[in-house]
């Protein structure tokens, strides 16, 4: 059964995990298969017409919102959408230990994504 039907053909940002590093898309939710989301989006770049269209496994899903459609004035309120059936999935949560990768630190937010650079001195 699909558990995120309740989002089909409304315009979503969902964060999904890749490895270690939390990923955001957001486009238009265009299919359900159970397993997976579909996320869709079309834009214009450089003067042609692009199509781009994700594959979100459900145990990759972070969190899913539905997002205001462009048309929309930027006073209104939004609130998280969770659908009635929706699987309890831990939010990102932020702990004292370091993080695993510079990556991950940047997609939490803590840290540029620049790595450092350990200065050693030259031995003869």
């Amino acid at each position: 059964m699909a558990r995120y039907s309740a989002f089909l053909g409304r315009r979503v940002e969902v964060q999904y995990r890749a490895g270690d590093i939390l990923l955001p898309a957001s486009g238009t939710f265009v299919a359900d298969s159970g397993r997976s989301i579909f996320l869709e989006q079309n834009f214009e770049q450089r003067g042609q017409h692009k199509h781009f269209r994700w594959e979100i496994p459900y145990q990759c899903l972070v969190r899913i919102e539905e997002k205001p459609d462009a048309g929309v004035s930027a006073n209104a309120a939004t609130a998280p959408a969770k659908p009635e059936k929706a699987p309890e999935v831990p939010a990102a949560s932020k702990s004292t230990a370091e993080p695993h990768s510079a990556a991950a630190a940047a997609s939490a937010g803590g840290a540029p994504g620049i790595l450092p650079l350990n200065h050693r001195p030259k031995t003869a």
